[in-house]
């Protein structure tokens, strides 16, 4: 069930927990480590992008660059900030070319944007993009309804929009859509997965996000197709994009992570959907990746409770119910700190 923030008493809640206790932390003593070096994970904070492109409410640019300046504030070193997509498809994304140059902090953050193509790709330049995406769906289907073509000449349109992206000293990566199951073909064979993968690849994609669009993966699929793509490609060069229709997006990052994937995509508050992947529900929610990575012995780098006045500002600016499956325990744990601290100021 997700919680219903009020945000304004969110937002003063974390704050006195920020100035009476310092930072909020969870993790537990052991870390997971290679030597003297502690495993970080690479999280790709999608907010901005894929969290924003189906709300019904219109979130003009300077809320988004509120989201994107608490989510930097709260250690978030990578992020997807908005896509140069047309702006009849999606008109969420309509302000990216006034949005990528206000960014904060460009030169420390990793900023990208999605790009569909040549044309988005040149708007993207023009605006400053020095790290682009492009996306590819695994089936026929899902590529006729998306962007209306098939499978043959989407793979092409992406593999020139990167050749041409690099061309320029601009840096790519690719999404492989619908990896796992496709709202209109079903279940999708892992053999397409990595010949698709190995072309995104051999096209100069420096890295390649599998993505769970819909939310339909199980964690033995997750495991069986990381595997072999692992083995083929190499772990470092591999993400995961999950969402968590069913429930089962921490299960499906934890069973990616035990085949050695270190970079995951995720949205605060759980924040997104897609409008072209019909049942598509919200992202894997950044802070419960976070937590349980840090319970784990993983770093991640970000702040949990700066997280949480994030969560504050995406409920604020989208008007949606938001949270991850841990928020209520955090907002509970966020109270009984709080009074906890008062009771000792007290005595």
């Amino acid at each position: 069930m997700h919680l219903v923030w009020q945000d304004s008493c969110f937002i003063q809640l974390a704050c006195q927990l920020n100035s009476r206790c310092g930072a909020t932390c969870f993790n537990g003593e052991s870390r997971v480590s290679i030597g003297s070096v502690v495993e970080k994970l690479r999280i790709n904070e999608v907010a901005p992008r894929d969290g924003l492109q189906s709300q019904p409410r219109q979130v003009s640019c300077d809320d988004k660059l509120r989201l994107i300046s608490a989510l930097v504030d709260a250690g978030v070193a990578a992020i997807e900030a908005t896509s140069f997509v047309s702006p009849k498809a999606v008109p969420q994304m309509a302000d990216a070319s006034e949005l990528f140059p206000r960014l904060p902090d460009p030169q420390r953050i990793r900023y990208s944007a999605l790009v569909p193509n040549e044309r988005g790709l040149e708007r993207a330049h023009q605006a400053g993009v020095r790290e682009f995406a492009v996306v590819l769906s695994a089936t026929e289907t899902m590529n006729r309804r998306n962007i209306n073509m098939g499978l043959p000449e989407a793979t092409n349109v992406c593999a020139s929009t990167l050749a041409a992206g690099i061309g320029t000293g601009m840096t790519g990566k690719a999404y492989v859509a619908v990896a796992f199951a496709c709202p209109f073909e079903g279940l999708v064979a892992e053999d397409r997965v990595i010949d698709l993968t190995e072309r995104m690849f051999a096209a100069g994609a420096v890295e390649v996000v599998i993505a769970d669009t819909i939310g339909a993966a199980a964690p033995r699929a997750v495991g069986k197709l990381l595997h072999h793509a692992v083995r083929r490609f190499g772990a470092e060069r591999l993400s995961l994009h999950l969402h968590d229709t069913r429930g089962f997006a921490l299960a499906n990052a934890w069973a990616a992570m035990e085949e050695g994937i270190r970079g995951f995509d995720t949205s605060v508050g759980g924040l997104g959907g897609c409008p072209f992947a019909p049942g598509a529900a919200g992202n894997l929610a950044t802070e419960d990746l976070v937590l349980m990575a840090e319970q784990c012995g993983f770093a991640t780098g970000i702040d949990i409770a700066k997280l949480r006045l994030a969560m504050a500002v995406a409920t604020s600016i989208t008007g949606a119910s938001l949270g991850g499956r841990t928020a209520q325990w955090l907002c509970a744990e966020d109270a009984r700190r709080l009074k906890n601290v008062e009771q000792k100021a007290g005595d």
